[in-house]
């Protein structure tokens, strides 16, 4: 062979060696789901719940009533296993990694004692939840934030956690504060937050305790301004009044309607409406009202023969049988946006023989959306 031969021989050899090590480099990028565009902006509502039912202090008529009914409250909080939930509850949003998280009743539980001796706990829903994210390898990142009420500190007469002091001199008291949080998934290629924003509603429900305070749930709202794939859109996150307060609930609903409800863009709203989307024994105008004219429902959309019930499993979560029976979570859909599926997670007890069996006394529901 001539070295002119030689010399072509080699060229080919090279280039089919270039070729064969590209090919495998091309199929790699193209697998990437960062490297292609999603399409489809996936949304989660979840009530994480506050871990007890509040109505025995709302019904309390004595100072010594009320007290008690603290005790209650505090004590149920602690049984129903807030971490053990956060375990669940991270499992079903590492199953579906939504790209935005909207979280009712994520509580802090602020116990302290006044004394030595006492050791009452104390729970941060979102930095335990948070945690239990990372152990998973998720990342998330709070984005906004809706702080409502504060109640306390009251006192706490807990002999369990050596609180025995009378209510007049208290070894220990406690804070619960609410709060609704926005997640916004790290991972999401294409996903950007231009803004963020958290308020309060004018209406309020303002209840009188025996003990002469006057307390509000202070409910709220949180959005966030985003661009996913160039088009815009608003995320918003709210949790509205008990539908036993109706008139202040509807108030609050046309709050959102005419406030944060409000942009020139796609808007996406999720929450605990507390207002059945469904028949129900009791509901209120609240679901007609936001529907109307305004919002789509993404579940009735998707999946109109479908009853979607989120709520309520008992306030112990020690119920073996699903209690759930109407729906009151929403993803609600404005503009240019549409939903293409949608499913109901945390429907499923907790393994184990041990309570709580539920991961909250709410099911979550997780939407599928393609913004246009």
């Amino acid at each position: 062979m001539t070295l002119r031969g030689r010399a072509r021989l080699a060229i080919a050899t090279i280039l089919t060696l270039m070729m064969v090590v590209a090919v495998p480099s091309t199929v790699a990028v193209a697998d990437n789901p960062e490297s292609r565009d999603k399409h489809q902006l996936t949304v989660m509502t979840q009530n994480l719940y506050l871990g007890s039912s509040l109505d025995p202090a709302i019904a309390a008529t004595s100072a010594n009533q009320f007290v008690a009914a603290v005790a209650q409250i505090y004590g149920t909080a602690v049984v129903t296993n807030f971490p053990k939930r956060a375990e669940a509850l991270a499992d079903t949003i590492a199953s579906k990694e939504p790209d935005l998280i909207g979280l009712q009743e994520v509580t802090r539980w602020i116990a302290q004692p006044t004394e030595a001796g006492p050791r009452p706990r104390s729970y941060d829903f979102l930095a335990i939840l948070s945690a239990e994210l990372v152990k998973r390898g998720l990342d998330y990142r709070v984005e906004a934030v809706s702080e409502n009420a504060n109640i306390g500190p009251v006192p706490l007469v807990a002999p369990v956690f050596g609180c025995t002091t009378v209510a007049s001199a208290p070894g220990c008291v406690v804070t619960l504060q609410d709060r609704d949080v926005i997640l916004v998934n790290n991972a999401t290629p294409h996903l950007q937050v231009l803004a963020s924003r958290a308020g309060h509603y004018a209406a309020q429900e303002v209840l009188e305790l025996p003990t002469g305070a006057a307390v509000s749930f202070a409910r709220g709202w949180a959005y966030v301004d985003g661009r996913f794939e160039g088009k815009k859109f608003r995320f918003v996150n709210t949790h509205l009044e008990m539908q036993r307060f109706a008139a202040t609930q509807e108030a609050q609903a046309q709050e959102l309607l005419v406030g944060p409800a409000r942009a020139a863009a796609a808007v996406i709203a999720v929450g605990d409406f507390n207002s059945a989307a469904d028949p129900a024994e009791e509901s209120t105008t609240t679901y007609e009202t936001l529907t109307a004219a305004w919002f789509r429902d993404a579940w009735q959309r998707v999946n109109p023969d479908d009853p979607g019930v989120t709520c309520c499993q008992t306030s112990t979560l020690t119920n073996t049988s699903s209690r759930l029976r109407t729906r009151i979570d929403l993803v609600l859909t404005h503009g240019p946006v549409r939903a293409k599926a949608a499913a109901v997670v945390g429907a499923s007890p907790i393994s184990g023989w041990i309570p709580p069996f539920w991961s909250s006394d709410h099911a979550g529901v997780v939407a599928t959306l393609r913004l246009h």
